[in-house]
């Protein structure tokens, strides 16, 4: 095992990930043998590219908080309430679409903005803040919406045109747009001062307050980032799902979790992976279209997930303790 980690090769893709794609490819050609093939078909994989999309940027956004060391469990409330506003603002006060998707970013840097203000300025820990904040964001979502669900126009109706960010023909839009975000999202925590410091502040946030470095204003980015995130995730929501319902939303937090931290990031902070959040969201999605494939409910995937985390977290925390 030493030796095939210290293969050029794989220390550059990094062993972590070829794990996790050799993972992909197991589970989706067991799911086609107990499927007898039924899961090839092109309907299943829209369908589970479907919630990819969504699932990606929670996942992505979460990223750059949990590098931080910390912790934000208000990501899929946050996202349905993004949607639910900005939709009520299309159908009943008739704001144009692109004004309307506008708004469920901005809902989403909002929240981002709160969260990172109370953790930073106020120090009041990361786990507490977004457990109120996912509070909030249900019930502020039911009081605009006076309690009501809100679908979003098909691609036939006015306002139609952002089903294309998912779909156009047979062609997966919203794969393109994820992955250029991802790309995006890489570069600015690999390659840049911003990420630097996000992850600085995860390893050891005294010795950088100790440098010279305001953390407080990094580590409020980094929730801004995720927030921001989490307003574009709800876009890509209600483009393959059209209605949402208020009150819901809390599944979509582990999940996203369980991606970001299935794919390297250590949820002690200071180590993070984009391209290993990725892979792991589609694990994630393919293990949930699986499961409905073989004719179980869903609750058989959150046990899943819920596996999934402990096993990611328990190894996490055995290899830092090898390290150390």
């Amino acid at each position: 095992m030493g030796k095939i980690k210290q293969n050029p090769f794989v220390k550059k893709v990094g062993f972590n990930r070829i794990i996790l794609c050799f993972v992909l490819i197991l589970m989706y050609v067991l799911f086609c043998a107990a499927t007898q093939g039924n899961f090839l078909g092109m309907s299943r994989i829209m369908s589970a590219l479907n919630y990819v999309y969504f699932l990606g940027f929670l996942s992505l956004g979460v990223t750059f908080v949990i590098a931080t060391g910390g912790i934000d469990f208000s990501i899929g409330p946050v996202m349905f309430c993004s949607a639910l506003v900005s939709g009520y603002c299309f159908m009943n006060y008739h704001l144009p679409m692109g004004l309307s998707l506008i708004v469920s970013i901005l809902v989403g840097t909002l929240f981002g903005l709160f969260n990172g203000y109370l953790v930073a300025y106020w120090s009041v820990p990361s786990f507490i803040v977004s457990m109120a904040s996912m509070n909030i964001a249900k019930g502020l979502a039911s009081v605009f919406t006076k309690t009501q669900s809100v679908s979003w126009p098909q691609s036939s109706a006015e306002g139609g045109w952002y089903r294309n960010l998912v779909k156009v023909g047979n062609i997966p839009v919203g794969l393109i747009i994820f992955l250029v975000v991802a790309v995006i999202c890489a570069v600015l925590l690999n390659n840049t001062k911003v990420g630097r410091y996000i992850l600085c502040l995860g390893s050891n946030k005294e010795a950088v307050r100790l440098s010279g470095v305001n953390v407080k204003k990094w580590e409020m980015i980094a929730y801004v980032i995720c927030g921001t995130l989490v307003g574009i995730a709800a876009i890509f929501y209600v483009s393959a799902y059209t209605t949402v319902q208020p009150g819901y939303g809390d599944s979509y937090n582990n999940e996203a979790i369980a991606g970001c931290v299935m794919g390297g990031t250590s949820m002690a902070g200071g180590l993070a992976s984009i391209s290993g959040t990725v892979i792991g969201v589609f694990i994630i999605a393919l293990l949930q279209e699986g499961i409905l494939a073989l004719g179980f409910t869903k609750d058989y995937q959150l046990i899943i997930t819920g596996v999934i985390v402990i096993v990611a977290v328990c190894s996490d925390v055995i290899a830092r303790r090898r390290k150390n």
